[in-house]
């Protein structure tokens, strides 16, 4: 399958904004953000042009696209999906989103990224409700159950990730037992417990044209 496979820092950079797609360099003062916060390229530093309604609302698309490592197509298949549902659209999409599997591992903190968790639900370290799952875009209901595989409980970077985790950082729709390697998905997490900067309604705006 296609997957992006340059610079996760330069898409930091094109956004403006910290993404935090490369763990903990994102806090750390080698994060590019922090001394070259302008769009890559020969021409990045000069390239601050004043920006159509059309480039806001692409850029607030390509923003959450690449928070949650996804192609064009993916994204546009979860856009299909929570315009179909009833309720406010964006709101829906962020909640599909947030309850992949990769997504809901990397935030109880058994990663220190999204593209971490998803090699590691990939490569079948977790179980869901008892059954080994390695497809990252499963949907977590509530209730199910997130558990790191017996054999994998020895995996340095499940420890050194959940070693990093601030007080706090556990969202308030999740459970963590960390002496059992286990979380919960509590709950659909509302949009205020999304801790997400994007304005989800542009992005409905633009696929709505």
């Amino acid at each position: 399958m296609a997957r992006y496979v340059g610079s996760a820092c330069k898409l930091c950079r094109r956004e403006g904004q910290k993404l935090f797609l490369k763990g903990a360099k994102c806090t750390s003062p080698k994060c590019p953000i922090e001394n070259r916060n302008f769009p890559p390229g020969q021409h990045g530093r000069g390239r601050f042009l004043k920006k159509s309604e059309y480039g806001i609302q692409l850029r607030e698309k390509q923003k959450m696209r690449r928070i949650y490592g996804l192609l064009e197509a993916q994204f546009r298949n979860y856009y299909e999906k929570a315009n179909r549902q009833s309720g406010i659209t964006g709101e829906n999409l962020l909640k599909f989103l947030e309850r992949r599997l990769d997504n809901v591992v990397y935030r109880l903190g058994f990663a220190p990224s999204r593209k971490a968790a998803r090699q590691l639900v990939r490569h079948r370290h977790f179980l869901v409700n008892g059954k080994r799952v390695d497809i990252p875009s499963y949907q977590v209901k509530p209730g199910d159950e997130i558990k790191v595989c017996e054999k994998s409980k020895k995996l340095e970077m499940i420890h050194q990730s959940l070693r990093r985790m601030r007080d706090g950082r556990l969202l308030p729709w999740l459970d963590l037992n960390k002496p059992q390697l286990t979380g919960t998905l509590l709950e659909i997490p509302a949009r205020a417990d999304i801790p997400v900067e994007v304005n989800e309604s542009l992005i409905v705006e633009l696929y709505s044209k």
